[in-house]
């Protein structure tokens, strides 16, 4: 235990002591007293020890504070000894931070300077090299051109030679000169007089030639009004249209509510021309997309071509301004090769016949069938399903039929019963984008939005 600490509780001890002790008076001495002055002597002589041991143990209390204030003086000193010293190496260190980052400075100025100096020294001797190479390449340049001169000189003293040996030949020459140009003014005269009737020779065959072109022309073009003039066979379109499907697969994923949504079909269709570019042409039905349900965001989306000779995917699809149900797939000229189908084209005349040849999606059946324009909706016109004429298998008008006209040319899709959508153009409304990862592009608020237009058709056109 510290010798301080239990210094302090005997002297607190003794205190309680001193402070709880009851001081009584002698009673008087009776008659006999025993030798109480040997008695009292003791007891005085104890009380002086008790009263001494404290006094000592007061003394070595204060020394220990005195000693103990000496150290806390010195403790306090050397701490503040410490913290100034503290105070300076930070101080130092600070200034020794500041000097290397100027000296580091300073260095990497230093070092930029030593690479521009590298780098002009390079470009000098590399100058330097340059010109030694241009002087020796016009040493031998000087060389070869007094070698040229003195081959020059050489041939000048040989061509005044010929020269003086053709001034003979000269004075020889003039005279044939004359004798040809006497010769030349005869057959000039022939010449022109034979130009002149191969002039009037040409100018007939011009003649003939125009007017055989001209013949040629109205031929062509009467040819070409007859053929657009003349309906051609329903018969002959159906099995036109039927060798000339190609099959395309449509697939789509989704993660669903009970599970992930596969969804896969083939559908058949045929190969449409606007400009130059090729589409395949068909009803968004046809597809995994229906506007009968509640839009999904599809996260993967395919489309492809299943033929060996022209398998790959394609970019995408389109839904048509003309009307969202009708769907167009672009087609590039390689993939257009490689089916070998017949590319229809659009109607340049689509009104020209009343009557047009309906051919079901499926190729189940096809027909005759009567149209009539709608003022209201110019984009459409309406079939006259009682004046069908079936004339192969048995089926009822309904979307995605094929509608061409009598001249073979592609005059739109049924968008229901009793509407044919024309298709003029191909300008897109909205266009799905192909892929393992579309669900950037929100395919269940496009849908939604492709049902609210159809939904906002006229009833009769929904």
């Amino acid at each position: 235990m510290n010798r301080t600490l239990l210094l302090i509780i005997c002297d607190f001890l003794l205190l309680n002591l001193l402070a709880l002790t009851r001081w009584e008076k002698a009673e008087p001495a009776s008659a006999k007293q025993p030798p109480v002055p040997e008695l009292s002597a003791n007891a005085a002589t104890k009380d002086q020890d008790l009263v001494a041991a404290m006094r000592e143990s007061l003394v070595d209390e204060k020394s220990a504070r005195d000693q103990l204030a000496e150290k806390l003086f010195a403790t306090d000193a050397n701490l503040a000894a410490r913290e100034q010293a503290l105070a300076q190496a930070q101080s130092e260190r600070v200034r020794l931070a500041n000097q290397l980052v100027a000296t580091e400075q300073t260095a990497a100025q230093l070092g930029q300077k030593v690479a521009a100096a590298a780098e002009q020294a390079t470009l000098t001797a590399a100058q330097l090299a340059q010109l030694q190479r241009e002087l020796e390449e016009k040493r031998a340049e000087s060389e070869r051109q007094k070698l040229a001169v003195a081959a020059l000189e050489q041939q000048q003293s040989a061509a005044r030679k010929q020269i003086e040996g053709l001034t003979v030949a000269v004075i020889v020459g003039e005279q044939e000169k004359k004798t040809l140009r006497d010769q030349a003014d005869t057959l000039k005269t022939q010449v022109e007089a034979e130009r002149t009737e191969r002039i009037k020779v040409q100018e007939t065959t011009v003649k003939l030639a125009a007017g055989v072109g001209q013949l040629a022309e109205k031929s062509t073009e009467l040819t070409r009004e007859i053929r657009d003039n003349r309906p051609i066979n329903a018969n002959v379109l159906f099995n036109e249209f039927l060798g000339n499907r190609v099959a395309i697969n449509f697939s789509a994923f989704r993660k669903g509510f009970l599970g992930p949504v596969n969804r896969a079909k083939e559908t058949k269709l045929v190969l449409v021309q606007a400009g130059a570019q090729t589409y395949a042409l068909t009803h968004i039905e046809e597809t995994v997309f229906s506007y009968f349900e509640i839009g999904s965001d599809w996260t993967k989306i395919g489309v492809n071509f299943p033929r060996a000779a022209a398998a790959g995917p394609v970019p995408g699809f389109s839904v048509l301004a003309a009307d969202p149900r009708v769907v167009a797939i672009p087609v590039d000229a390689a993939q257009a090769a490689a089916l070998g189908a017949k590319i229809y084209t659009l109607a340049s005349e689509p009104f020209k016949f009343p009557e047009a040849v309906l051919i079901s999606g499926g190729g189940e059946g096809y027909g005759e069938v009567a149209f009539q324009l709608d003022a209201a909706q110019p984009g459409y016109v309406r079939v006259d399903n009682r004046l069908l004429k079936r004339l192969f298998g048995t089926f009822a008008p309904s979307r995605g039929d094929l509608v061409l006209s009598k001249t073979g040319e592609l005059l739109g899709i049924m968008v229901n019963r009793d509407y044919c959508a024309l298709v003029k153009d191909f300008t897109p409304r909205t266009t799905f984008r192909a892929g393992d990862d579309t669900t950037a592009q929100s395919t269940g608020a496009v849908l939604d939005s492709l049902v609210a237009r159809v939904k906002a058709l006229p009833l009769g056109l929904q």
